[in-house]
């Protein structure tokens, strides 16, 4: 990848960003304007624009965050909180809300509709090659695409398809102009445009926005496209297309010339020069846990193999530059405001799994709670703290700031785990419950060695037998010697040291699997944006309001939340699962 220096680019930044509104150009005065076309001359103000759409989405990380888990049952607020924050947890939610207002997406969408137009002018004067264009369109094309997902998840019925370049986000509200889409119809909308993008790859090594930015390569920077097509059919239904789209991005390394690659990336595979697994010093010592290694480096790695190995997409915030990482003021007690924290319901979920036995310390049982608790929330002053966006500014082993000025760190938007459990819950779907089993237990390897003591692997596993994109290869044999594609693929629940998930009635393994891998999400992925998003897309397809309600219920009842039984009641209503929208 080539380098370029990060204060070069963040100069074009700067100056997008200022033109890159509703405007179309500076508010100077007379004789000093500037007219926003000098802003689309050549490919690297085309970066600049891409960059700087991506810099103003960096913004939206705290009221992503706030909607995606808020409003579920793993986060909670604190006694810092507003009663606006405290309105989300408990779902009464008015509509002078700052954090559920639609306005700053829209204000997004609005500057992607701008971009995109430019971008048609720009392949019109050739001032972009075809390549340029396609790769560059198709990305802000897809995030657009994604910000429309996120108002229809939370929003639902009320949303307004936009894709002109407005002068006023006011004008949204005009219905003549821009009447509401139901969400179903929303999401057709959605698969259509995106499918009709002319590039649905990353950008290719030496292009200029596949780049090394002060040490960070920028290739984790922006959305995948095939991820986000496999989240649109997979809300829609379409089951085995929403897994075809996923197969491809964990397929996305297995013809690397290097073997680790080709073994581990988006793959849960165990990796040689890289640990991400919950260990011990000690086998079966429990004081002992790794901190310096293993699973708590996925949220505090430089940018090495490891890293690109499980983040699929994740933004960088230094504290040099624009934006401020909103994410330490909401979760940190040092050098933030604390305004959420864990729910009870997510630790007395962890610690109520069982972790493997440890055959070297002789015991026949494992340690009794799931070890992700202990990293993904640490104890900081008598108060419980999401950890996982604060490793980078907080030292994990003397609970203060590497430095209380750079506020530095990641948002996390999308990580190899939730690639698997969504593809899982795919081919669940579709009625591969051992295979969706398999991937989020104990790994495709074991799972479908039926005779694990015969040398022969040549017709064990694998899943030939399945459709596509449901045959994996993952044989490990000597004689006759293999080494699959996917032989090192361990299981979400095995990279973690805990038991397999316990399937009590194979006549209902669907709902049983499914609600496995829903609570394995929870496990591993808490925090990370996904929960609100898992659970009203399985109440929708069970027309089960309980199944979201209970959940919510839950977390407010063991957190002593007065509004725990009035919330259960409003959540059985399926129009209270949506946000009033107001502009």
């Amino acid at each position: 990848m080539k380098k370029l220096s990060i204060k070069k680019l963040m100069l074009a930044l700067a100056i997008f960003v200022c033109l890159g509104s509703c405007k179309k150009s500076f508010d100077l005065t007379p004789g000093t304007e500037l007219d926003a076309t000098l802003m689309y001359r050549n490919v690297y103000d085309a970066d600049a624009a891409v960059m700087g759409i991506y810099g103003k989405f960096m913004g939206l990380a705290d009221k992503y965050v706030i909607l995606n888990e808020l409003r579920a049952d793993l986060l909670n607020y604190t006694a810092n909180a507003d009663e606006y924050l405290r309105q989300v947890s408990t779902h009464t939610v008015t509509a002078d809300n700052p954090y559920t207002s639609p306005r700053p997406f829209y204000e997004l969408i609005i500057n992607c509709n701008d971009v995109l137009k430019n971008f048609i002018i720009m392949k019109q004067k050739n001032a972009l090659k075809e390549a340029e264009f396609n790769q560059r369109y198709s990305d802000i094309a897809c995030l657009r695409s994604f910000l429309y997902l996120q108002l229809g998840i939370h929003f639902g019925d009320e949303v307004r398809y936009v894709t002109d370049a407005l002068e006023n986000v006011s004008d949204i509200n005009n219905p003549a102009l821009f009447p509401k889409i139901k969400f179903d119809a929303l999401l057709d909308t959605l698969i259509n445009f995106t499918e009709a993008i002319p590039f649905k790859d990353q950008y290719p090594t030496g292009t200029t926005l596949n780049i090394v930015l002060d040490a960070a390569p920028t290739n984790n920077f922006f959305i995948n496209k095939k991820c986000l097509l496999g989240d649109l059919y997979l809300w829609k239904g379409n089951y085995t297309k929403s897994a075809t789209y996923y197969r491809q991005v964990m397929e996305y390394a297995s013809f690397d010339n290097s073997l680790e690659n080709r073994y581990t990336q988006w793959k849960v595979g165990w990796g040689g020069n890289f640990n991400h697994y919950i260990s011990y010093t000690r086998g079966g010592d429990a004081s002992t846990l790794n901190m310096a290694d293993g699973w708590r480096t996925i949220f505090n790695r430089p940018y090495d193999v490891g890293y690109t190995r499980e983040w699929v997409w994740a933004l960088p915030y230094d504290s040099k530059f624009k934006p401020e990482n909103p994410l330490i003021k909401l979760f940190s007690p040092i050098g933030g405001d604390y305004l959420v924290k864990p729910s009870q319901e997510i630790i007395d979920n962890w610690n109520n799994q069982q972790q493997n036995p440890i055959t070297i310390a002789g015991s026949t049982t494992g340690i009794p709670y799931d070890a992700r608790g202990l990293i993904s929330v640490r104890n900081i002053g008598g108060q419980p703290v999401v950890m996982k966006y604060l490793y980078d500014y907080i030292n994990y082993a003397t609970n203060v700031p590497v430095n209380p000025f750079a506020k530095n760190g990641k948002w996390y938007l999308y990580r190899q785990t939730l690639l698997h459990l969504r593809f899982a819950e795919a081919a669940n779907r579709d009625g591969f419950y051992k295979l969706a089993y398999g991937l989020f237990n104990q790994g495709l390897t074991i799972t479908f060695s039926t005779l694990p003591t015969i040398n022969d692997k040549t017709n064990q596993q694998n899943t030939f037998s399945y459709p596509d994109p449901y045959k994996f290869d993952a044989r490990n044999g000597e004689i006759p010697f293999f080494r699959s594609d996917w032989y090192r693929n361990i299981g979400i629940r095995s990279r973690a040291g805990i038991t397999p998930y316990t399937i009590t009635s194979p006549t209902d393994s669907l709902l049983q699997v499914e609600n496995g891998l829903i609570n394995e999400g929870a496990l591993e992925n808490a925090f990370e944006g996904s929960r609100w998003p898992d659970l009203l897309r399985i109440a929708l397809r069970r027309n089960d309001p309980a199944f979201l309600a209970d959940k919510v219920y839950n977390k407010l009842k063991k957190d002593g939340d007065p509004l725990a039984d009035a919330t259960r009641a409003k959540l059985m209503d399926k129009k209270n699962w949506y946000l009033p929208f107001k502009l």
